[in-house]
């Protein structure tokens, strides 16, 4: 019979099948030009372009790195669903016609071009350099995001998902290019919707649906039921502003313009707008409930590794067929995002950096296959080098992109067009202050996209007043105007920082002192199996007993009394016992287990062993007070993984008889085993 790992591997191998098939199958239309290469001939589906723009924009991301989010951040971490969408939005009605207007009358492929007067200016090849070191630190991250979903769920070394993921890019390039990518990606949002709506069924049941989930995050951390984060030094409003910053620049991302320069009208792009946020909307909040139940599911612990939540929930609370399915859509989703990446490097590369490569499709696949060779080493460093969060990475090449590119587009939106100096220096301001915001620490208060956005527009307003340029200073609104849009901001951000100052979970609150003093009720469920022996006078018999992987306290008694005695009175026998503890688990720490040897009628106690402190058998209702550091050494050492075991007892029995006369051939002995399972637990502080 077929292992369960076995099934699993067999679904992701249909799945990823289906998917390459699909990408493959673009091949009847592609036509072999760098056009149709990099942009589709701009003639793609409404659907498919946004389906391809959902996929390709939460992928590995969304999968890992924001389901980590909402396991460290608890409900705060929402703000980063609403706020963001909310700047997508802005960006898809205003700032994508803009960029579909001018790809359309520029003919331009690349994100860097855009924010150019003139393909290959020294602005464009800039920006095309900056645009591939950070779309390459995210297809690196989109990499790792193959890597870890592999060895979470098949146990496999994450460096083989990610030369594994370099393979499937190559091959995704060179199969049709963008068309390829965006066939795939529509074909994964579907599969990612529907394995996504069964696994967050599945976790809210397990977790005791919306109440239970509520009660226990708040059981694990008060502040993870907070709608605000601890300890925010800039303030609240400034870290959620950032979120709407990172939505709006989304636009500033070459993978997911790339897909908006494939439409080929104004309405085709009202379509797929609204196909996008139909499709997103509720994928989002999927992975919210996902994020949050898999916190209940798996709470914290000093080696588990928060990106890993998802994909060890579905094997947790899932059946292997739908483990592969969602196994296969991260992976393939991460590995299609990844050559978007990749061939938005090419784009930028090619028409800027080296223009004339432009219409030489032959040397335009060489350099797509030199940047996914460049994304796998930086993958590979990240992994050896221990510094491989996702999410993290995603956020610095998000918000580097962002901060880059979104101030020179609204620039040029307002009709002002930048001399190439100009255009540099706003460039170099936005990447000097993400790089400095990181190295500092401060992203940790608010991400990377305020300071690299605000030093992008401060450089502007500051060349534009020394150029004294009046005609675009005039546009401008009034000094009225803009002290009363700055008095409504006011009026918004004062009441929401006085309620986050009075209101918002302290840092003592989200981490508490190791020593305050707590109490801790755990509920515990008993189960009991015997087995019962004859053995003869003189001989010796074993009892096997199982250890059932999920218990954490196991006891055991011996019973027997002189019942095989014929004759004139009676005279207890002689038994003595001895166990093989081989195959017990290592888990089980505190041992209690005794011999028993003589004289014993009667229900004898031999100890037992468990997973954490105390020798004696717990009740089922358990209250311990003890300081927090210890309480929660309690709760880790109850929630140890480990294998199943088994004991063996050996029992010998030598006869009494109270006379010559009388008859003894033997005793039945019983033996009675319990078994002791962590149901749940309550911690409480003592005030």
């Amino acid at each position: 019979m077929m292992s369960e790992v076995m099934w699993v591997i067999i679904s992701f191998l249909i799945f990823m099948f289906l998917f390459a098939g699909v990408g493959i199958a673009s091949i009847r239309v592609k036509k072999d030009t760098t056009d149709d290469y990099l942009v589709a001939g701009r003639g793609m589906h409404p659907a498919l372009a946004a389906l391809s723009a959902v996929s390709t924009w939460n992928s590995g991301f969304m999968f890992i790195g924001f389901i980590g989010f909402m396991w460290t951040m608890g409900y705060s971490a929402i703000w980063v669903s609403i706020i963001s969408t909310i700047g997508q939005l802005v960006a898809w009605i205003w700032i994508y016609k803009y960029i579909q207007k001018e790809g359309n009358e520029r003919n331009i492929r690349s994100l860097s071009s855009l924010v150019a007067n003139v393909k290959g200016a020294p602005e464009a090849k800039m920006a095309a350099i900056c645009s591939v070191a950070f779309l390459l630190i995210y297809a690196g991250a989109q990499l790792s995001s193959g890597g870890k979903a592999l060895f979470a769920m098949l146990d496999w070394d994450e460096w083989v998902g990610i030369l594994i993921g370099f393979v499937l890019v190559v091959a995704y390039c060179y199969a049709g290019g963008i068309r390829a990518s965006i066939w795939t990606d529509a074909a994964q949002s579907c599969v990612m919707i529907v394995g996504s709506t069964l696994l967050c069924y599945v976790a809210l049941s397990e977790v005791g649906w919306f109440s239970g989930l509520h009660s226990s995050l708040n059981n694990i951390d008060p502040a993870l039921t907070s709608a605000t984060p601890p300890g925010l030094e800039f303030g609240f409003s400034m870290w959620v502003f950032a979120f709407f910053l990172g939505g709006l620049g989304v636009a500033g991302q070459p993978q997911v313009v790339s897909r908006i320069m494939t439409l080929e009208s104004e309405e085709d792009r009202k379509q797929a707008c609204l196909w996008f946020f139909v499709w997103q909307t509720p994928f989002l909040i999927l992975m919210v409930i996902i994020g949050l139940a898999s916190r209940v599911i798996f709470p914290e612990s000093d080696n588990f590794d928060p990106e890993l939540a998802l994909p060890m929930l579905a094997m947790d609370v899932l059946g292997p067929f739908w483990v592969g399915l969602i196994l296969a859509s991260i992976f393939a989703a991460t590995m299609s995002t990844a050559d978007s990446q990749v061939l938005a490097c090419t784009a930028a590369i090619t028409d800027d950096v080296i223009p004339e490569w432009s219409t030489d499709h032959k040397k335009t696949k060489i350099t797509t296959i030199v940047m996914a060779f460049i994304a796998t080493c930086l993958s590979l460093g990240a992994y050896f080098s221990g510094n491989n969060s996702v999410f993290s990475l995603v956020v610095l090449a998000v918000y580097g992109l962002g901060g880059m590119f979104i101030p020179l587009i609204l620039v040029r939106m307002s009709g002002y067009k930048p001399s190439s100096q100009h255009s540099i220096m706003m460039m170099t301001a936005a990447l000097v202050a993400v790089i400095f915001w990181r190295v500092k620490g401060y992203n940790v208060h608010i991400f990377e996209s305020v300071p690299g956005m605000g030093a992008a527009f401060i450089v502007h307003f500051i060349l534009i007043l020394n150029e004294n340029k009046d005609h675009w200073l005039e546009k401008l609104p009034e000094k009225s105007v803009t002290a009363s849009f700055i008095v409504g901001i006011l009026v918004l951000i004062i009441p929401v920082e006085y309620y986050y100052a009075n209101n918002a979970p302290t840092l003592k609150d989200s981490s508490p002192n190791p020593d305050s003093t707590w109490k801790l009720t755990v509920e515990f469920e008993h189960s009991y199996a015997e087995e019962t022996i004859l053995i003869s006078d003189g001989s010796t018999d074993s009892f096997y007993f199982d250890i059932p992987a999920d218990v954490v306290q196991v006891t055991f008694m011996l019973n027997y009394s002189e019942s095989n005695e014929g004759g004139f009175g009676e005279q207890c026998d002689d038994v003595d016992s001895g166990y093989d503890s081989t195959n017990v688990p290592m888990e089980f720490i505190v041992w209690n287990l005794e011999n028993l040897s003589g004289q014993n009628c009667g229900g004898n106690s031999l100890g037992g062993f468990s997973t954490f402190s105390g020798n004696s058998q717990v009740d089922k209702t358990y209250n311990k007070t003890d300081t927090y550091q210890n309480l929660t050494a309690f709760i880790e050492a109850m929630e140890v993984e480990k294998d199943d075991g088994e004991i063996v007892f050996n029992v010998n029995v030598n006869v009494n008889r109270a006379t010559p006369i009388n008859g003894d051939n033997g005793e039945e002995i019983t033996m009675i085993i319990t078994y002791v399972r962590y149901d749940s637990h309550k911690l409480t502080q003592i005030e």
